[in-house]
């Protein structure tokens, strides 16, 4: 099966290198994405917005031959990603897998209060939580720094997502990976009707998959990771 890997904040479509050899090796074919904006450290960010970002994984799948159905997979910030894509194409997405992210709702945005007249937004390690950096060692930080991490394009963090009234995404398969935060902290969330899984809960046909570690599992536990997203296809 076709899979597109969208990374989340200041990554590049290369921060899947480790876990797409699992992928493969199951027999899917893998697309990683780069974002617009995403491809240097010197691209130009000023123009681009969240909708272009939305276009680029639609993109992504109108490039994978034929019509038969695909998965997508979406980092951290690129849940929102994916699932407003399947949203254009739902007729294409067989299953989405959530890597420590869910779907966002309607004109839910990473941070509204991201200021107006900012070009971009650097990762600062200094802002993460402990659990958020479990299993990221100093090396393994200093290597995505030099090889993956590139300023995030401001409009992304502060623009809200949108979505058309065709409920047919609600439909579609989809595995939530729960690293930072444990499946049963979110099953909580979900039965509280908490707003961060509010759109989740919406959802007709969802699980919910631990994989203890911190935010990047592609860094922490790639290969981990990709077994999580084979079995989980597999279902």
């Amino acid at each position: 099966m076709d899979i597109i890997l969208v990374p989340g904040f200041w990554l590049d479509g290369s921060a899947w290198d480790d876990v797409v050899p699992v992928l493969e090796e199951a027999g899917h074919t893998t697309h990683p994405v780069t974002l617009p904006g995403l491809e240097s450290k010197d691209a130009d960010r000023s123009g681009i917005h969240l909708a272009d970002h939305v276009a680029a994984v639609v993109a992504a799948i109108d490039a994978v031959p034929g019509d038969a159905p695909l998965v997508l997979v979406g980092h951290s910030a690129s849940g929102g990603l994916v699932y407003a894509a399947s949203d254009v194409r739902p007729e294409r997405v067989a299953h989405i897998v959530y890597v420590d992210t869910g779907p966002a709702a309607d004109g839910q945005a990473v941070n509204a209060d991201f200021p107006a007249d900012a070009v971009e937004y650097p990762l600062d390690w200094d802002e993460f939580e402990e659990d958020s950096l479990r299993g990221m060692t100093e090396e393994i930080r200093a290597d995505v720094m030099a090889a993956h991490a590139v300023p995030q394009p401001g409009a992304t963090v502060r623009e809200p997502h949108r979505l058309s009234d065709d409920e047919r995404r609600l439909d579609i398969p989809s595995t939530v990976v729960a690293s930072e935060m444990s499946g049963d902290v979110l099953r909580d969330l979900v039965a509280q009707g908490h707003p961060f899984v509010a759109e989740l809960s919406r959802h007709r046909n969802y699980e919910i998959v631990d994989l203890p570690t911190g935010h990047w599992p592609m860094f922490t536990r790639p290969a981990d990771l990709g077994a999580v997203i084979v079995d989980a296809l597999s279902r």
